[in-house]
């Protein structure tokens, strides 16, 4: 076990980001776990979004656990594998999707593509430079060439957005509640993604373009919640019905898995969900690092 944890070490040491960066041995190990799959399956050579659904299932059984990445101090990649809620899920295996089709599969690569995701502009700057909406991840990851929001495209309507809910509860977040510079700061990020232009296909809507939906296409469940505007994430698959079903992690208590019902039914029987957004995945090219 020391040897691992020094292994861990010694990665960390010689990627000179020591103080940026928490993560344990078994993070390394699930990390290569992944890379080799990859190399077993070949997966390099197929389309991104079949990378995805493969990465993606190789979690199922995996642990959901909430605020698994918010720790105290300053703000610092903070790398789960054992734990994951339903964002870290989605982001992680984007991550490795990408990291295997550009062939770049070492720790540190799987760290900088990351951190690529996650963070605005792909820099960490203080808590506020996470990515905390995932309107905004779509926006910002759209400028980063990595997805592509096509939910207007496939027949979807005007979303409207009245973000507020994490300045007007800033004691439900650790790095808020005794942080005002961060409050007003997360207030200004809330005001421009207001302005932006988002669509969404409605609840009943979501069986008539569900031929439109790809094996690894992202998903965005939206909400009726005041002040937020998006509940829940996770990966369409196609399985044996020929219908589109949800891979996630779905809620405290239970595990990476595949939703027992298709996308349209799952969606209508959740009562703060009011439809979703469809995000394709692009080919990355090898620009970002």
């Amino acid at each position: 076990m020391i040897y691992k944890y020094l292994i861990a070490l010694l990665i960390l040491l010689f990627s000179g980001t020591v103080e940026a960066q928490i993560f344990s041995d078994k993070d390394v190990e699930i990390c290569k776990s992944k890379f080799e799959l990859a190399v077993s399956e070949s997966l390099s050579t197929q389309p991104i979004g079949k990378v995805i659904v493969e990465i993606g299932k190789s979690f199922i059984g995996t642990d959901y656990e909430a605020h698994a990445i918010e720790k105290e101090g300053e703000e610092q990649l903070v790398i789960n594998l054992t734990g994951l809620d339903c964002t870290t899920f989605l982001e992680n295996v984007l991550v490795f999707a990408r990291c295997i089709k550009m062939g770049k599969t070492s720790f540190e690569d799987y760290q900088k593509e990351l951190t690529f995701i996650r963070y605005r502009n792909g820099v960490i700057d203080e808590y506020p430079s996470r990515l905390h909406y995932f309107t905004d991840w779509i926006y910002d990851n759209e400028k980063k060439g990595v997805v592509k929001d096509v939910t207007k495209d496939i027949g979807g309507e005007r979303l409207k957005l009245n973000l507020n809910f994490m300045s007007s509860h800033p004691e439900y977040y650790k790095h808020l509640k005794d942080n005002p510079d961060f409050v007003c700061a997360i207030k200004d990020q809330e005001e421009e993604i207001n302005k932006r232009e988002y669509y969404y296909i409605p609840q009943k809507k979501i069986a008539d373009v569900e031929d439109k939906i790809e094996n690894g296409d992202l998903l965005a469940f939206t909400s009726s919640v005041e002040g937020l505007d998006v509940n829940h994430v996770g990966i369409a698959i196609r399985m044996d019905d020929n219908r589109i079903h949800v891979l996630h992690a779905p809620e405290p208590g239970t595990k990476v898995q595949i939703s027992e019902l298709n996308l349209s039914d799952y969606v209508n029987k959740l009562e703060k969900d009011t439809g979703i957004i469809v995000l394709k995945p692009l080919e990355p090219a090898c620009i970002n690092n």
